[in-house]
């Protein structure tokens, strides 16, 4: 052997060899510490700082046939903040095998956190802010915002001590709202009552629209006040012209429970009831009104600058295999699109990208079909594609603006278990394709090449609460064109749409959809905003399918849903090849949307 590489492969391996390993079968240890040194050996002793440096050396060892490194490598993340300033990329050369996976493990007190978050410090009082409403004055704190890089971090979500601060909004608390007056797709406005406030300088103001099973989020162009009570909204591009173009859905005027709702945002002329924030651009300026007895120069005052924490990113010709998270908390991800073009969904937090209803219905794969729809995938803190045997056993995702965990494409062989999810934006655990891109979302699905499927998937024992929080009309379970998934033993609570969602496409045709199991979750206190909903939600048509041994309460009484269409169970439009029985609930209270013939629901017997 050349003498040079002798030398550099004893150097690259020396940290591994210095390892005190007992026996061969155990698996190389690398450890992390908050306080560490990427110029360590990374041992016990001796850890590294990042987790970069700590992934890099596994690389290593696994690229150089470190005998160690044969039976797996656990990177030991010991307790405390990881704070990010750019996401982890796991690659196909952290890839592990079944019998050799390379492992991230927390600390077994579970202080392991990864965040993508930043503090806000040097708080002063906002004495001399005259925009303030009368009784906030002298409430009110101010901070510069912090610098990430060489950029101002400009947030939609704030957290204060742990608790995530309301956005200043116009009724007060985060689902408070207003009936709408008008909704005109002629010039694009939306007529509302006068606001008792001024917001004629509220350059950053949006508004919120409840919409069926959705919501849009609007940046407010000009208002109008008509001197009869009423003031007309126009709104920016491009989300305008969606929001008054795209048929499904839009807001109700005249429906069987009110006209649509909508509130007011993001402006400092609305920020009057403690645990509310408001970010002044392009200042950055950052206020927020405590609450009694506290002020924030004492508290953990954070917000978060990265969209995403972890990218697990192979290809089809090189797909990322065996790579386990386990009891390791993922926290603090920002969502800020909205800020940028607002926010206009068909469904399950996919933004459009165009849409429109047809002047004569009717396309190739569905003759009645009377509407085209173009999606893009909602942002997520930990994704996933072109992998197999991923595995997140005993985490925790909290703290999240959009999707926390997104198994996107061609994920196979991989398992969500006994995880918590609290505090999500969007949906908590979302998996395979949904027709995105130029991909008309109305058209079944079955990819070209058969393994670009997500299959063999299992999320079970996962407690999720408090998810669509940030945008209501996703899901905490959310799966589109999957085959095999098990969604199993776990628990859904306090989501405003659908607990699990299962399918897409509205169509009776035959895709890449089967052999699903929905089995022993407990669902409950769903539907607290939106309507069109289901404790279990189902479309489409997917052969050899199970919803069994289920508890699901009843919908919760979504105040300003303009119909009653929610139930335990809704088999949404074409439904099909499920078999349901044995599921407990206080009635049989299903929802039926042109079902398919070999939908078998045995508890109705």
């Amino acid at each position: 052997m050349n003498k040079q590489v002798f030398t550099l492969i004893i150097a690259l391996l020396a940290p591994i060899a210095g390892r005190s390993l007992t026996t061969q079968e155990q698996p190389l240890r690398i450890y992390v510490a908050t306080d560490g040194d990427d110029r360590a050996a990374g041992t016990d002793a001796a850890p590294l700082k990042t987790i970069d440096a700590a992934l890099r050396q596994a690389r290593e060892a696994r690229r150089l046939g470190a005998p160690d490194a044969s039976h797996g490598i656990d990177i030991i993340l010991c307790g405390g903040v990881y704070r990010l300033d750019k996401p982890l990329f796991i690659r196909p050369e952290d890839s592990g095998t079944p019998a050799s996976p390379t492992v991230l493990r927390g600390d077994e007190d579970g202080g392991t956190v990864i965040s993508g978050g930043v503090s806000v410090t040097g708080w002063r009082r906002a004495d001399g802010e005259t925009r303030l409403p009368a009784v906030a004055r002298g409430r009110v704190w101010v901070a510069d915002a912090p610098v990430l890089g060489n950029k101002i971090v400009y947030a939609r979500q704030l957290y204060a001590d742990g608790r995530k601060a309301v956005r200043a909004t116009q009724f007060g608390g985060p689902y408070a709202m207003e009936r709408m007056e008008a909704f005109s797709p002629e010039d694009e406005s939306i007529t509302i009552p006068t606001p008792k406030m001024d917001l004629s300088k509220a350059g950053q103001l949006e508004m919120t629209v409840h919409q069926r099973w959705a919501i849009a989020i609007l940046r407010v162009r000009e208002m109008k006040d008509l001197g009869n009570g009423l003031t007309k909204v126009w709104f920016h591009q491009p989300e305008s012209r969606l929001e008054f173009t795209h048929p499904w859905p839009q807001p109700v005027i005249g429906g069987e429970r009110g006209n649509s709702a909508y509130t007011l945002t993001n402006a400092i002329e609305l920020l009057d009831e403690p645990g509310e924030w408001y970010q002044d651009y392009p200042s950055g300026r950052i206020y927020y009104y405590p609450e009694d007895g506290k002020t924030p120069d004492g508290m953990d005052i954070t917000v978060p600058a990265l969209e995403q924490l972890v990218e697990i990113g192979g290809t089809r010709e090189r797909p990322v295999s065996s790579v386990r998270f386990d009891g390791i908390s993922f926290m603090h991800a920002a969502w800020t699109r909205p800020s940028r073009e607002g926010h206009v969904t068909l469904q399950g937090g996919f933004r459009l990208i165009d849409a429109y209803k047809l002047a004569t219905p009717g396309l190739f794969h569905k003759a009645e079909l009377e509407n085209q729809a173009w999606i893009a995938r909602p942002e997520a803190a930990v994704s996933a594609q072109f992998a197999t045997n991923i595995a997140f056993t005993g985490c925790r995702f909290s703290h999240v603006g959009a999707s926390a965990l997104d198994f996107r494409y061609a994920v196979s062989s991989s398992q969500v278990t006994a995880c918590t999810f609290t505090d999500i934006g969007g949906t908590a655990v979302m998996a395979g394709s949904f027709g995105e891109g130029g991909f008309e979302t109305h058209i079944p699905y079955s990819p070209a090449v058969p393994a670009d499927l997500c299959r063999e998937l299992v999320i079970s024992k996962c407690r999720i609460d408090d998810a669509t929080n940030e945008d209501w009309g996703c899901a905490a379970v959310s799966a589109g064109y999957v085959s095999d998934i098990d969604i199993v033993q776990n628990e859904v609570s306090n989501v405003n749409y659908s607990g699990i969602c299962v399918g897409w496409g509205w169509t009776a045709k035959e895709s890449c959809m089967q052999g699903n199991r929905i089995t022993g979750n407990h669902v409950h206190d769903y539907a607290k905003m939106l309507y069109d909903a289901g404790g279990i939600y189902t479309l489409s048509n997917q052969p050899g399918s199970v919803i069994s041994g289920n508890t699901i309460s009843l919908p919760a009484d979504a105040p300003y849903a303009t119909n009653s269409r929610a139930f335990c169970i809704y088999f949404d439009e074409a439904t099909d090849g499920f078999t349901v029985e044995d599921n407990d609930m206080p009635k049989p209270l299903y929802g039926y949307n042109k079902p398919g013939p070999e939908l078998k629901v045995k508890d109705e017997k």
